[in-house]
C-alpha cells in the first residue's frame, strides 16, 4: 500500500494515541480485578472507561476498513488489528508495529532483525502474561476447587504456561480458564519458537561469517 494513502496517514496519526488508550484500558481492567475493596462508584467508572475506549477501538477499526477499500478482505489482511478489537486486552500488542516504526527511524532499522524479533517477542510475552494472568484470576478466584487464590498465583501460572513448563501446582478449573490456558500455551510456543529460532539463526550467521573469513593472517 502507498505510504501516502489515507489509510497510512490515519495509522501514523492514531497509533500512539491508541496505544496510550490501550494502556489506560488495561489499567482500568486491572483496577477492577485487583482492587476488590474499591467503592462501587470507582468500579463503575472503570467499567465506563473500558467501554468508552473499546468503542474508540471499534471506531478506529471501522475507519481503517473504510479507508482501505478492501471490503471483507480487510479482516484477513489485518489479523492482529482484528484480534485486538475482539479482545481489547490484547490491544497493547500493537506496540509491535509501533516499536518497529521507532526502530526504523528514517527507513533503516537501527538494530538487527534478530534483535528486533527477540525484543518484540519479549514485549509480547510481558503483555500476554499480564493480561492472561488478570483474566484467569478474575475467572478462577471464586470457582469451587480453585488453586488460584491470589494474583501472585495467577502470575506464576501465566509464567509457567507461556514458558511451556507447566508445573501443574496452579491450574485453571473452569471451562473459560482452560480455554484461556490453551490460547496462552499456543502463544507461548510461538513466542518461544521466534526467540530460539532467531537466536539460532544469529549464531549460525556469526559462525558462518567467521569460517568464511578464516583465521587472522591466513
Amino acid at each position: 500500500m502507498d505510504d501516502d494513502s489515507r489509510t497510512a496517514r490515519w495509522g501514523q496519526d492514531t497509533e500512539i494515541p491508541l496505544f496510550v488508550a490501550a494502556l489506560v484500558f488495561l489499567a482500568a481492567y486491572a483496577t477492577r480485578v485487583l482492587a476488590t475493596g474499591l467503592p462501587e462508584f470507582w468500579r463503575d467508572l472503570c467499567w465506563f472507561v473500558m467501554l468508552a475506549l473499546w468503542l474508540v477501538f471499534v471506531a478506529d477499526y471501522a475507519v481503517r476498513w473504510r479507508l482501505s477499500g478492501q471490503g471483507p478482505r480487510f479482516v484477513a489482511g489485518h489479523v492482529l488489528l482484528t484480534v485486538v478489537v475482539v479482545l481489547p486486552l490484547l490491544r497493547p500488542l500493537r506496540i509491535v508495529p509501533l516499536y518497529d516504526e521507532v526502530q526504523r527511524g528514517r527507513g533503516q532499522p537501527r538494530v538487527s532483525l534478530y534483535a528486533r524479533v527477540i525484543s518484540y517477542a519479549g514485549l509480547s510475552t510481558l503483555i500476554l502474561g499480564f493480561s492472561g494472568a488478570l483474566t484467569v484470576y478474575q475467572v478462577e478466584r471464586g470457582a469451587p476447587g480453585t488453586t488460584m487464590h491470589t494474583f501472585g498465583d495467577a502470575v506464576w501460572w501465566a509464567a509457567s504456561t507461556l514458558s511451556t513448563v507447566g508445573y501443574g501446582d496452579v491450574v485453571p478449573v473452569t471451562v473459560l480458564g482452560r480455554a484461556i490456558a490453551i490460547v496462552m500455551m499456543a502463544c507461548g510456543l510461538a513466542l518461544l519458537g521466534a526467540v530460539t529460532g532467531s537466536f539460532s539463526a544469529w549464531l549460525m550467521r556469526t559462525f558462518t561469517r567467521e569460517t568464511d573469513e578464516g583465521p587472522p593472517g591466513s
